[in-house]
């Protein structure tokens, strides 16, 4: 089982992917000017402001700044043989790294995954040097997010697309409320959530793909050599699909964009469901949350351990059921 504070880091980690490709945040021609204090407070409260209104706990991150910490390293490798399910997947050896070149060493010849993150939620975050100088959508965005993981207790693949979809609609709901309908800041918060949309729309095609190549390889009806051709190919063409970098898909960062996007239609479904009513949607969720199987009953159902990649997607499933349940009751 990963750590609450590991599931934050990857979090920011797939942000910095859809938004900007798989390169440094560096690369990112929006970037601001770095923030001064009394810039990043007074945004932080207004954001804060928001969220209240919409239901929100208070939460302790983003109280501070850490201009000497640029980010947090993230480092995991799989089998390019095995495609797993999302990041939880114990196939995934997350280990320490505090480089690309250190990670490459430690993983060999695995698929490998290095990102530096913004921010690590639920752990009291700071304002880091990558916030200072990140674009006013993703900043708004990252902290809306990161304060939504501490509203609640849900399976990781499913509070992901949660977060995203909350994240996405109350980011365009402050913008037009703080910056007005035609300031150029409430456009590109906008812009950020329709691409955002747009990006888990296209993983779910490109990791559908992937899946079904990979099952014909469990079926033995194609060899290892073969597999990793005609995977290379679908790569390819998820890479331009999803406007990441050319050679920078690999089995374990799509494994990481779909914990984002897999059930993100479902998350649209309960804000229609709520006819985007944000405090009405976060209330629905909470309902769930507190109403959802709980882990140590649920552990006992004929699974080898809560760790084991069969728990996983069954507990996920299990959540999943229950808000489709209780939005077909709505209805």
């Amino acid at each position: 089982m990963v750590s609450s504070s590991f599931r934050s880091i990857v979090l920011a980690a797939s942000i910095a992917a859809s938004a900007a490709g798989c390169g440094s945040l560096r690369d990112d021609p929006e970037l601001a000017a770095p923030r001064s204090e009394a810039e990043w407070r007074a945004l932080v409260a207004d954001i804060r402001a928001f969220e209240q209104s919409i239901g929100f706990a208070p939460t302790r991150n983003f109280l501070r700044v850490d201009e000497k910490k640029a980010g947090f390293p993230l480092c995991g490798h799989v089998s390019p043989l095995y495609l797993p399910y999302s990041y939880e997947d114990p196939a995934i050896e997350w280990v320490e790294a505090q480089s690309a070149e250190e990670c490459r060493t430690i993983a060999g010849d695995a698929d490998m995954m290095f990102a530096e993150a913004e921010a690590m939620g639920q752990s009291e975050t700071p304002v880091t040097a990558a916030m200072l100088v990140a674009p006013l959508a993703r900043f708004v965005y990252l902290v809306i997010h990161e304060d939504c993981h501490d509203q609640f207790d849900l399976p990781y693949g499913v509070e992901e697309a949660l977060c995203n979809a909350l994240g996405y609609e109350a980011m365009r709901t402050f913008g037009r409320e703080r910056y007005g309908p035609l300031a150029t800041e409430r456009h590109a918060m906008d812009r950020f959530a329709r691409t955002g949309a747009t990006h888990a729309e296209r993983v779910r095609e490109v990791y559908g793909e992937l899946a079904a190549l990979y099952a014909r390889h469990q079926r033995s009806a194609i060899a290892a050599d073969a597999l990793l051709k005609m995977r290379a190919d679908v790569f390819a063409r998820g890479e331009r699909r999803l406007d990441w970098h050319a050679g920078s898909m690999n089995n374990i960062w799509i494994a990481n964009a779909i914990t984002y996007s897999r059930h993100y239609p479902l998350m649209q479904r309960a804000l229609d469901a709520f006819d985007r009513d944000l405090g009405r949607t976060v209330a629905f969720f909470r309902a769930v949350d507190a109403a959802k199987p709980a882990r140590a009953r649920f552990a006992t159902r004929g699974f080898a351990s809560d760790s084991s990649v069969e728990w996983v997607r069954a507990y996920e499933g299990a959540v999943v059921e229950l808000i489709d349940g209780a939005l077909a009751a709505r209805s």
